[in-house]
């Protein structure tokens, strides 16, 4: 029997596939993509900004610290014998300054030494800082040192090793104090004493586990150099010649140990480097110049280079010793420009009303904070999320971070009084107790911080916000950029997307198929110019190796030539490989596309370069989304909102404008400081100041700036001055 006619076209009627559920909804993405870019974007920056309302109290995760669960050993025989010492150090203030510090060095190796510590020296030259493009990112060169030396630039640090009589030598705790040798200050020797008093008590005690080390850092050159060279030693030892130098040159220096040697037996001191194990922890104890008016307080500084951050459990246990045993305030760094906010305050009234109304509804809801504590949550996690991403470390702590040693500064800034013989005895005693507390509790670790968190920010002392949750405002920030980048590729060729169900589709035959294929390799032409841009952000970090051979040349000499040499590099670029805007046979429909596919991969490049940096230095890729997706997603020919002439158009190219003009690295960095700081701190030089101090750190943030922001700023100008 033969076949009807609708019975032989469904035999040859192939059934067509459709694509797997997550393909659709990646296509129902990409199509609406506008829409997912609004809402992703108003919500990232509403997750940050209720980050104070989500953040958690601290508390201890590792059960072995049990800080506070002994009762304090300090006696008034180590308090009298830390006040001999700075009185012995004080009398030297009217001597000359090289007396001074060659007298002081022999004193406190006296009394380290009536300890029972091992006492040594460690010896080295601080480093010019000079901007270098091949050793950015490479370790400090241990052999170089200062041209035209002379003794003067010869800095000696003092360290004090008290070997743990219950322990294998394998573990240690460091405590540093930074002091200047020769013209310390009043301050200085209060942190002396302090630690002595402790010092004085460890040598004693039977339940130590694992060696101290005192370090006392010559602190003349700074205090983080000293730190940053002894740990260079420790780690990686290295024969820099020191031991050879002429006697001649150096008299002061061998008089030195001449002077030590006499009342010191020759088995307590080293001319060599001695060490103790690997190190658990360290903590810097300074005193503040300034006093303060209610009561004593400590500051924790925590930030190391590139965002690192100590373990949570080592601030957690200072934190709880500093309230709960020694009544102290403490507190963290925060900006307080912003405690005056007026925009801040009305958020926190808000997010403090639909607290009452959430636990109105159900009181088993905790959400919702009072209007003061939001602000004051604010500012804190604001200057925690920007010295984490500026990579520069907040103190000589940063030294170990970079060891991966769990280290955090501590400063203590004394009542104000009289100065009575009770009340400096109290302040000793504060002062030693909490570090003692901390060292015990250090000491009964049986393995290195890991329970707690690595990736937070601070809101206060007692509250944290962990990685998990503000990792959620990056997220939904750069979500938008890879579904634009795929909305804007096929919308510049007219690719279906399946979306609409047709019918009857029209056989697409081969000769349209070999035209979409050659026709979507246009892209190359876009990437070639993203790449080349990048490269010329390369070049734009190599510039200030050569302004600083520039002599007697200011910061604001500096920034005016680096953003000229900048601009002219750029035309020069354009003008070897040509302009961005000629390209060969292009027709005038592909033309109209051009600008499209360039955002496209601009957005795509953008978005690598965050994903990366977020891998770095978290922070840093948090506030550059903030700046830059903005700009990205809202870019666009300022010629055709013009020729639109409607009221959106108009109001979108104005948007353009201001967000180019924001994003630009220096007038972000300008902008940034007159929130924080006011208009009257406005400096051109300080621009200089600030990328300066970024390489000079090694920080990432300078990399971030010169690989991924400044070639994207000038790719979005391209696009806005794009000619259509």
């Amino acid at each position: 029997m033969p076949k009807t006619k609708t019975e032989a076209e469904t035999e040859t009627e192939t059934p067509k596939m459709k694509p797997r559920p997550i393909v659709r909804l990646g296509i129902f993405l990409i199509s609406h993509s506008l829409l997912v870019s609004v809402v992703c974007c108003t919500a990232g920056v509403l997750a940050l900004l209720l980050l104070p309302l989500l953040a958690k109290n601290t508390y201890i995760s590792e059960n072995a610290l049990m800080p506070g669960s002994a009762s304090s050993m300090i006696s008034n025989r180590d308090i009298s014998e830390a006040n001999r010492l700075a009185n012995d150090l004080s009398d030297l203030n009217l001597e000359p300054q090289d007396t001074a510090a060659m007298e002081s060095r022999r004193i406190l190796t006296k009394y380290m030494s009536d300890l029972g510590a091992e006492v040594s020296y460690h010896k080295f030259h601080p480093k010019p800082n000079q901007f270098h493009p091949l050793h950015f990112f490479s370790g400090p060169d241990s052999t170089s040192t200062v041209e035209n030396f002379s003794c003067s630039a010869y800095v000696v640090n003092t360290v004090g090793i008290i070997r743990a009589p219950r322990g294998d030598g394998k573990e240690a705790i460091v405590l540093v104090t930074p002091y200047k040798f020769g013209k310390s200050g009043l301050a200085e020797t209060l942190s002396l004493s302090i630690a002595y008093t402790v010092f004085s008590l460890l040598s004693r005690v039977t339940w130590l586990a694992k060696d101290i080390v005192w370090f006392v850092a010559d602190s003349q050159y700074g205090e983080y150099a000293p730190v940053e060279a002894w740990l260079r030693d420790y780690h990686t030892p290295v024969f820099t010649g020191l031991g050879t130098l002429n006697a001649d040159t150096c008299v002061k220096i061998d008089d030195l140990y001449v002077l030590e040697r006499k009342p010191i037996a020759q088995s307590k001191i080293s001319d060599g480097f001695r060490r103790a194990g690997t190190m658990a922890a360290a903590l810097i104890l300074k005193v503040a110049d300034r006093n303060e008016l209610l009561e004593d307080t400590l500051t924790i500084y925590a930030e190391a280079s590139n965002g690192q951050m100590p373990n949570l459990d080592l601030i957690n246990a200072v934190n709880y010793l500093a309230v709960h045993r020694q009544g102290l305030r403490v507190k963290v760094e925060k900006f307080f420009t912003l405690l005056d906010s007026r925009w801040l305050e009305i958020l926190g009234e808000i997010f403090e009303l639909l607290g009452k109304v959430a636990r109105s509804l159900n009181p088993g809801w905790k959400f919702g904070i009072s209007a003061a504590d939001y602000i004051e949550g604010s500012a804190t996690l604001a200057s925690s999320l920007y010295y984490q991403a500026l990579g520069i470390p907040t103190g000589p702590h940063g030294a170990f971070r970079d060891f991966q040693v769990d280290a955090i500064t501590l400063e203590i800034s004394p009542k104000v009084s009289s100065h009575n013989k009770a009340r400096h005895n109290e302040f000793l005693l504060r002062g030693g107790r909490l570090v003692e507390g901390v060292i015990r509790s250090i000491n009964n670790l049986l393995e290195k911080f890991h329970q707690s968190f690595f990736l937070y920010l601070l809101t206060s002392p007692s509250k944290f916000v962990s990685v998990g949750v503000y990792m959620i405002a990056f997220a939904l920030l750069v979500a938008p950029l890879p579904l634009v980048a795929a909305s804007l590729y096929a919308e510049a060729y007219q690719l279906d997307l399946g979306v609409k169900n047709t019918k009857s589709t029209p056989t697409a035959t081969a000769s349209d198929a070999l035209g979409i294929t050659f026709r979507s390799w246009k892209w190359l032409y876009a990437a070639k110019e993203v790449f080349l841009i990048h490269v010329w952000g390369a070049a734009v970090l190599l510039l200030p190796y050569f302004i600083c051979q520039v002599p007697n040349c200011s910061p604001t000499s500096s920034t005016v030539i680096w953003i000229f040499l900048s601009m002219l590099s750029l035309l020069i670029f354009y003008f070897i490989v040509g302009s961005p805007y000629t390209h060969v046979s292009i027709s005038q429909p592909e033309k109209k596309g051009e600008w499209a596919i360039l955002k496209s991969v601009t957005i795509s490049a953008v978005f690598i370069g965050l994903l990366l940096m977020s891998v770095v230095n978290f922070a840093t890729a948090e506030i550059g989304a903030l700046l830059l997706v903005p700009m990205c997603l809202m870019a666009q020919p300022l010629k055709l909102d013009i020729k639109a002439g409607k009221l959106r158009s108009f109001l979108r190219a104005i948007c353009n404008l201001v967000l180019a003009f924001v994003a630009f690295p220096p007038a972000a960095y300008f902008v940034v400081k007159t929130i924080f700081e006011g208009f009257d701190s406005i400096n051109v030089g300080e621009f200089w100041n600030w990328m300066e101090s970024l390489w000079a750190w090694n920080s990432a943030t300078y990399i971030y700036m010169g690989m991924v922001h400044l070639p994207c700023w000038v790719l979005c100008l391209h696009v806005l001055l794009h000619s259509c």
